[in-house]
């Protein structure tokens, strides 16, 4: 394994179906509204077919570090609404499988996440920052976790005063945000 090779295991466990999650997640357009502090633009640049399988999705991301990711994945296998696969391009390479397991009133989320830093702040600072740059993939994942909630909450809310009284979404962690990269032509 390379030094800026990594492997994360993210588990999370949120009152829902797994539909619902599925549904949440599979938007991805909608994360830059429910999931701030992370997703800085999310562009979709295929559709796919059945399940999503083929899709391509273009996203700027960043964590409570001062930097921004530029990538894309596109879906290469479907277990809806149990999850699916993806392979991320750009400034990662590598491979996401999301999972969704029914437990009582709860799903278990699990996002297996095996990539290459290929950014080269990432991949020529690995051998010193990893330990960093790992907190930064966990501190997101939490953002995310503690959304997913939210915006499950704000989707189960009886009434729009229940709606409004809950908190919005965790922003970023810096009051700089980066403008997402326009592609070039």
């Amino acid at each position: 394994m390379s030094l800026n090779d990594y492997h994360f295991i993210t588990q999370w466990r949120v009152e829902g179906t797994c539909e619902e999650i599925s549904a949440v997640l599979d938007d991805e357009t909608d994360l830059v509204r429910w999931w701030p502090s992370v997703y800085l633009g999310v562009e979709q640049l295929a559709p796919g077919g059945p399940g999503g399988v083929g899709k391509v999705v273009r996203l700027s991301t960043k964590g409570w570090l001062p930097y921004t990711l530029h990538w894309q994945f596109r879906v290469t296998e479907s277990r809806q609404p149990h999850g699916w696969t993806l392979e991320a391009t750009g400034d990662f390479d590598g491979r996401g499988i999301w999972t969704f397991t029914q437990d009582g009133p709860f799903v278990d989320v699990t996002y297996d996440w095996r990539i290459r830093a290929d950014k080269p702040l990432l991949r020529y600072l690995s051998f010193l920052l990893k330990p960093i740059f790992s907190a930064n993939h966990h501190w997101a994942m939490a953002k995310g976790e503690e959304s997913l909630k939210l915006e499950l909450a704000r989707r189960h809310a009886a009434t729009a005063a229940e709606r409004a009284a809950l908190p919005p979404p965790p922003g970023p962690a810096f009051l700089f945000r980066p403008a997402p990269r326009t592609p070039v032509a």
